[in-house]
């Protein structure tokens, strides 16, 4: 840690990976317990390394200094390895500045998240400049993005076998040729489609149903992309090949302009149907259409850092649901999941001449927002459909 970087930190207000504070106190157990805890809220939070800097102080961010004879590194590390789980790995830093000494404790990114207070058995994460617990569908998801979790797999037992298109699994298996004319359980749970409660019933599993569901409205309700067009409205609750079919074909006739580059915003759906983040049951994927833009808006923010820069590098960007990807490639019949799973290089060449496309990571809405370019003079301000419906 060297002063330019402090200035930077210092420039800043407290967020997620920043946190101000006027002393280091450890004296008694409480203050060792609040310690643990701002550190395990900032691991894990999303983005790269965090900083907690002593001696200044919070609000003001006044320079308040510290005395070097309190901070002990191996003490400060000790505390928090054999609190947290898995140990979370700290640094701690002196940097003069203003005449004063400053203690600058760094978080590393950590690729072994959720970690978890040993003491209370509680998980943290901050919210803006504030700690807060975790919540289960938060919880999950950091499970699921370091590999700890499979969402896919796990079964519906509320859910019977009917909700399943069994004619759609059928032509799956014989696009493999590797199933008859009615495909069995046991190749079906093989490929992770439905799963036995334990009893020797089977029932689907949540990839069984986002691959192959019906009745999606009722047993995954937050399957669902939203179009909007001005004040007209337009909702789908479907599988993921059926979502893609509906909001690819809805765009090209709610647009109605035959040069604009449809093939680049499909597979932008595409990508916002493999990324998004389904454990997320309160929002669904929202597309905006206006004269200027569209806009596809997913929930689930890219979790390879707080800025989209890898994401953008990459043309194989780490992926939420790899499990969910591997099979849409094997189960879409129209192949667009194995083209579109390339990355974003494709979708940046379509709109050469066009526009620039905006990728934009809203980390604290856990969202991620692609913004494609429209031609300037287009029609969509002019085609208004001849109602408002709420397409199920």
């Amino acid at each position: 840690m060297d002063v330019q970087k402090l200035k930077q930190l210092l420039s800043r207000e407290e967020g997620e990976k920043l946190d101000f504070k006027a002393c280091l106190k450890l004296s008694t157990e409480s203050d060792r317990k609040e310690l643990v805890k701002d550190v395990t809220a900032i691991a894990n939070s999303k983005g790269g390394r965090g900083h907690i800097i002593f001696g200044v102080e919070d609000k003001t961010k006044r320079i308040l200094g510290i005395d070097k004879s309190e901070f002990h590194e191996e003490q400060i590390q000790q505390i928090i390895y054999n609190r947290t789980d898995p140990p979370v790995p700290v640094q701690v830093d002196f940097v003069a500045y203003e005449g004063k000494q400053l203690a600058v404790l760094t978080i590393f990114k950590s690729r072994h998240a959720p970690h978890q207070v040993i003491q209370n058995g509680c998980f943290y994460i901050r919210r803006g400049s504030t700690t807060d617990y975790l919540r289960r569908a938060e919880l999950a998801s950091i499970l699921q993005e370091n590999g700890l979790l499979s969402y896919e797999t796990v079964i519906r037992n509320d859910v019977g076998m009917d909700a399943l298109d069994m004619e759609s699994i059928r032509r799956f298996f014989a696009g493999l040729q590797i199933a008859g004319d009615k495909p069995n359980a046991i190749l079906m749970e093989t490929f992770g489609f439905i799963g036995d409660k334990g009893n020797g019933e089977y029932c689907p599993t949540i990839g069984g149903l986002l691959l192959f569901g019906r009745d999606m409205p009722v047993h995954m309700p937050h399957s669902h992309i939203r179009i909007v067009l001005d004040q007209h409205v337009e909702m789908r609750t479907d599988n993921i090949p059926g979502l893609l079919d509906w909001a690819s074909a809805r765009i090209r006739e709610l647009m109605d302009d035959a040069e604009y580059p449809f093939a680049a915003v499909e597979e932008a759906i595409a990508n916002a149907l493999v990324h998004r983040d389904y454990l997320d049951a309160s929002r669904g994927i929202v597309i905006k259409l206006s004269a200027k833009s569209i806009e596809i808006t997913n929930p689930g923010a890219y979790f390879g850092g707080n800025r989209v820069y890898g994401y953008n590098k990459d043309d194989f960007p780490l992926r939420r649901n790899p499990w969910l990807y591997q099979r849409l490639v094997l189960v879409d019949e129209k192949k667009r999941f194995l083209k579109y799973g390339l990355g974003i290089s494709n979708i940046k060449r379509a709109f050469e001449g066009i526009g620039k496309v905006k990728f934009v990571n809203l980390g604290r809405s856990n969202a991620f927002r692609v913004v494609l370019p429209r031609v300037s003079g287009e029609k969509a301000g002019e085609h208004q459909p001849d109602r408002q419906e709420n397409r199920q």
